[in-house]
């Protein structure tokens, strides 16, 4: 190699160095916050009374907290495609907050009712995938002088950049009983999960294609049940929920009566597919797919569970020191994150199974069922 040529290798990385500098100061904090540096997973995560944390899981520490305005707690939490705002779910489900992680200032507000109509969003809601949309379920109630009417379910769709008093853009009606809402990776489909998944236009709530879940044609088999009110597909891009049927050509009291399953779907390829994984022995609320193989789900209540869906079978269950509804995971798969219920998050490591630290929220409260959700930036 001549001198010529290091010379440019040299340059080439001076000039690297320089763009990573500058996208590191991009993300940077603001007014006093802690400078935020790019390139590594933070935890966004609630408790009562609205307050939203972010949280550094490689330092096990808390980076900054927030107080979300006005009353309740948060539930359902989403964040911008760069990792920058944090929107919750508040106000008793009445309302969303966009809080800006760098500044702590309320950037986005919408208030659902108004003097003539209650509305409530049961923890369904979305960002789009670009950033400009909120998709938010609601069900809403027209209340007259002598009555209330309930009225057809529904989406709202909220411009990010509306401000502080926003309105929706348009809505649409959508089946009742959903309550999550997904969107495809390209922005192309919302996903609602109900009693079943419907493929849905986001422009105009036009049903693209219905995916059975309740309304399957498993032989031998009842109708799936599934209860599951956090989105946690963001760093595998692979939605996935726990389902639990049982079979009608067995006795109750058999071996192999009752059933545990995943359901899968690929928010970039629409393939949904629902597996069992075992004789129902222990009971998920939320589940979350490895980002570096997609066969390979982690499940938690008052268990930590791995689940080999190649394989279908279960691979590794531990207990855990109280029950968390919420599980999420790093962008490498290396570490899983649980909340949930009480105010510490618990750090496993996903090959081991094993607890690497745990992280205690300031303020004692707990997170009572709030999304836990993974940045990177």
């Amino acid at each position: 190699m001549n001198n010529r040529s290091i010379a440019y290798i040299g340059a080439g990385i001076a000039a690297l160095i320089i763009v990573i500098a500058l996208v590191s100061m991009q993300f940077g904090g603001h007014h006093g916050q802690t400078t935020l540096a790019g390139g590594k997973d933070y935890i966004v995560v609630g408790t009562k009374p609205n307050k939203l944390f972010l949280v550094d899981p490689a330092a096990r520490k808390v980076v900054q907290q927030y107080t979300i305005p006005g009353e309740g707690s948060p539930f359902t939490i989403d964040t911008s495609p760069d990792g920058r705002i944090a929107y919750v779910l508040t106000e008793s489900m009445n309302a969303i907050s966009g809080i800006d992680l760098d500044t702590g200032k309320q950037v986005f507000r919408a208030e659902f009712s108004t003097p003539e109509e209650r509305v409530r969003s049961i923890g369904g809601f979305a960002v789009s995938p670009d950033g400009k949309e909120i998709f938010v379920q609601e069900s809403a109630a027209k209340l007259l002088p002598s009555e209330y009417v309930v009225e057809p379910a529904r989406v709202a769709v909220y411009r990010t950049d509306a401000g502080l008093n926003a309105k929706p853009a348009r809505t649409f009606e959508i089946p009742r009983r959903v309550i999550m809402l997904i969107p495809s990776t390209n922005g192309k489909i919302l996903y609602a999960m109900g009693w079943d998944m419907y493929a849905l236009d986001p422009q105009n709530g036009h049903i693209i294609s219905t995916k059975p879940i309740l309304h399957w044609n498993r032989p031998n088999a009842s109708p799936p049940d599934i209860l599951d009110v956090w989105p946690l597909y963001e760093r595998s891009q692979v939605f996935s929920t726990a389902y639990f049927y049982t079979r009608t050509d067995i006795a109750p009291d058999k071996p192999g009566f009752a059933k545990t399953g995943i359901l899968t779907l690929d928010l970039k390829t629409g393939v949904m597919k629902m597996r069992d994984f075992e004789d129902t022995s222990a009971v998920i609320f939320s589940t979350v797919v490895d980002p570096t193989d997609h066969d390979r789900v982690f499940g938690a209540f008052y268990t930590l569970s791995k689940i080999d869906l190649a394989k279908g079978r279960l691979a590794q269950r531990v207990d855990l020191p109280h029950s968390y509804y919420a599980i999420n995971v790093s962008s490498d798969g290396k570490e899983l994150y649980l909340g949930g219920t009480m105010n510490d998050l618990e750090i496993y490591s996903a090959s081991t199974m094993k607890k690497l630290g745990d992280i205690k929220l300031p303020g004692g409260a707990d997170m009572a069922a709030s999304s836990l959700r993974v940045i990177h930036r």
